[in-house]
């Protein structure tokens, strides 16, 4: 069955299950969790059906023919699922389903939460079906175009299902919050259930950024983990926000009062999500974001989406405005819930500088010259709400709800100024990174601190020194970060920032898809990986990277213009001739291989004045594509590929590429940078996640 009847079953069921949980009519109660279990029994059979398709290489649809090929491995296979916006559509569909069954059977929704979360599915449903994975191809092919080298890496693999489950999981907060308004629910009994989701959908989002700048960082060989991309940025405000909603749930908890800035902080939360989706799925990124997809109709729905989300729930929050609890919210400046509201404060300031940035070319193209802003705009503009935040922390993790200060002691101190130290010693010498890299090791052991006596629990401790040690990580790696662009012949051996760095040349896999630049790093060998096209050149480089205490030494080779390959137009009989060698094309073959191909071989004498031999370079074309094969000359002095025969077969086009001995021995212009202590970085977003997750879950 096509996978477009499942998922428009599915768009009925999740629309029939919403207004089953809308309505009071006892007989339709009954079909609430079927309904809600038939959508999501569609969306699995709709995502099984893609899958199938993908595995089964079913060229006659478009998003497998623009994702996937015949020789792409499994763990990639599977990725293309989501690889392009109508699949990862359909992800983040079947993950919102399966969230809605699980949140049925737990029962601690109530009937308007339930109809808005289904509602919500409705709306993917339509997203899904409006740009199809299932739309056929057009023009027939033999074989899919494939998966983009540069994301058939591991963490490419798991990246983008992790940020789907963050932003499927956050619908569950703006539900709760939207159904307490649309159920007249003023008090706080909604909270619980939302903060543990909020939690759960803050630690998939961060997790899914955090990869996605590991990835960035080990395979795109430009040095950096972050680059303030807007299709980045579009993650990153959601999470900034979402921990806004985190800690003014954690405050609403204690003072309803408020409940209406909580409130609030869900409907943003949730329409940044649609907001971000909308600006990296409508194409008005292309021109400014590596990331983004290309223009596509689906923009408009998304706008249309993003302003019911939003000025519906901000509308439900107004006219339910004078029904809140009134009264102050906090008591001094001297308590908790004051520095959390504060901070709070400065954490939507850091979003919104982000927002505006990311924005700048949706803002600019209203006026008709889009343009964008420079990414040293994002680290001018938030460095010091940062700094005030991580005070504002450390007062925070300090104080007891009742103004009360806990007992002083000097140990966060001390830390902040040994990592003053450590911060000078790794080459930081501007004064704001500096003054953040003290102050974040200060908030790191007043957290421990403050777990210790019991103020500050073991889930929350163990985040906010996640968020110091990344804060200090980012500071030593880029503030510190020192970089150097040196030429290398193999066998060369340099001293470079600190460190004996020795070329080895290059490797190559014996079935030519891949090569390795062979360096030492004091005495420890690490490689630099470079995919391969068929043709020899380069699809998509890795860097090499050395890893120890201090920090990594990274590593980006470019190879040098003596790799690059020629292209000559041979013509029958005639003699062409490439510095040493000369070449005479004698004879095409040309077969019909099946009914869709063709392969021809040519035959070619090639000489260099002391030495003859003949070539067969063959080529196999179908009506949209060919394929050939390199092919070694004079005993592997160089090697040729046929790429083309003329109609009349009387003029044949060939690559000369240099000897696989010659390539290895290259020389090699590499881009060598010292990283200081950046396994901090990854340390620290790993315990933002554990932390936030044992709080999800730790037991009342």
């Amino acid at each position: 069955m096509n996978g477009t009847v499942f998922l428009a079953l599915g768009l009925a069921a999740s629309l029939g299950a919403a207004f089953a949980y809308a309505t009071s009519f006892e007989w339709v109660k009954k079909y609430r969790f079927p309904s809600a279990m038939l959508a999501a029994v569609s969306a699995f059979l709709a995502s099984a059906s893609l899958m199938a398709l993908i595995f089964q290489n079913d060229v006659s649809y478009s998003y497998v023919v623009s994702y996937s090929s015949k020789d792409l491995p499994v763990l990639y296979k599977i990725s293309a699922f989501w690889a392009g916006q109508q699949g990862s559509f359909l992800l983040w569909l079947l993950i919102h389903s399966i969230a809605s069954v699980i949140i049925h059977k737990q029962k601690k929704f109530d009937n308007p939460s339930m109809a808005v979360f289904m509602i919500i599915e409705a709306v993917l449903g339509v997203l899904v079906l409006a740009k199809s994975p299932f739309a056929p191809q057009e023009l027939a092919v033999e074989d899919g175009f494939g998966l983009n080298p540069l994301l058939q890496d591991p963490w490419m693999a798991v990246h983008p299902p992790i940020i789907f489950m963050g932003y499927a999981l956050l619908a569950a907060p703006f539900s709760l919050s939207v159904g307490a308004l649309i159920g007249k629910k003023f008090g706080a009994d909604w909270i619980d259930e939302a903060r543990k989701w909020t939690l759960i959908s803050w630690s998939f989002l961060g997790a899914g950024i955090f990869i996605g700048g590991y990835w960035a960082y080990k395979v795109l060989g430009w040095g950096g983990y972050w680059g303030w991309d807007p299709v980045e940025n579009s993650s990153l405000v959601p999470w900034l926000v979402a921990c806004v909603l985190l800690h003014l749930l954690k405050v609403a908890k204690v003072k309803d009062t408020a409940l209406p800035l909580t409130h609030l902080a869900a409907i943003f939360t949730f329409s940044l999500v649609i907001y971000g989706t909308f600006l990296t799925r409508s194409g008005l990124l292309g021109d400014f974001s590596v990331h983004s997809f290309g223009k596509d109709n689906i923009g408009a729905t998304l706008a249309i989406v993003n302003a019911a989300v939003l000025l519906g729930g901000l509308f439900l929050l107004t006219i339910r405005s004078a029904r809140f609890p009134k009264g102050e919210i906090y008591s001094s400046y001297n308590n908790r819930i004051f520095l959390m509201l504060f901070g709070a404060l400065l954490i939507s300031f850091i979003a919104a500088i982000i927002f505006l940035g990311m924005s700048m070319p949706l803002i600019t193209g209203l006026m008709g010259h889009p343009a964008a802003v420079d990414t040293n705009y994002y680290v001018r503009a938030t460095l010091p709400f940062a700094i005030a935040f991580v005070i504002v922390m450390i007062l925070s993790v300090l104080r007891l709800y009742n103004g009360k200060k806990l007992p002083f002691t000097a140990h966060p101190l001390i830390i902040g100024l040994l990592s003053v130290s450590m911060a000078v010693a790794a080459g930081v010498f501007e004064a704001l990174p500096i003054i953040l890299a003290g102050l974040a090791m200060t908030m790191g052991a007043a957290s421990i601190y403050a777990f210790k006596k019991q103020a500050l629990s073991l889930g929350g401790a163990i985040a906010h020194v996640g968020v110091a040690l990344g804060l200090f990580a980012i500071v030593l790696s880029g503030s510190g970060s020192k970089s150097e662009t040196v030429e290398f012949a193999a066998g060369d051996t340099k001293e470079i920032l600190g460190k004996t760095i020795a070329y080895e040349g290059q490797e190559f896999l014996e079935d030519n898809s891949a090569k390795f630049y062979k360096y030492k790093v004091d005495g420890k060998e690490t490689k630099a990986l470079t995919k391969l096209r068929r043709n020899g050149t380069d699809a998509a480089r890795e860097p090499a990277i050395y890893k120890d205490f201090t920090g990594d030494i990274y590593i980006a080779p470019s190879p040098s213009d003596d790799a690059k390959v020629g292209e000559m137009t041979l013509k029958r009989w005639d003699i062409a001739l490439d510095g040493d060698f000369a070449y005479i094309f004698e004879e095409v073959e040309i077969t019909e291989t099946d009914e869709n191909h063709l392969t021809a071989v040519a035959r070619i004498s090639v000489t260099d004045g002391q030495n003859e031999d003949v070539a067969t370079p063959s080529i196999t074309v179908s009506k949209t594509s060919g394929v050939s094969d390199a092919v070694d000359i004079l005993g592997g002095k160089k090697r040729i590929r046929l790429t083309g025969v003329s109609e009349n077969q009387k003029k044949i086009r060939i690559e000369v590429l240099p000897s696989l001995e010659e390539m290895s021995k290259a020389p090699v212009v590499s881009t060598i940078s010292a990283k200081p202590y950046i396994w901090l970085l990854w340390l620290g977003a790993a315990m933002i996640v554990i932390g936030t997750m044992t709080a999800a879950f730790r037991k009342k």
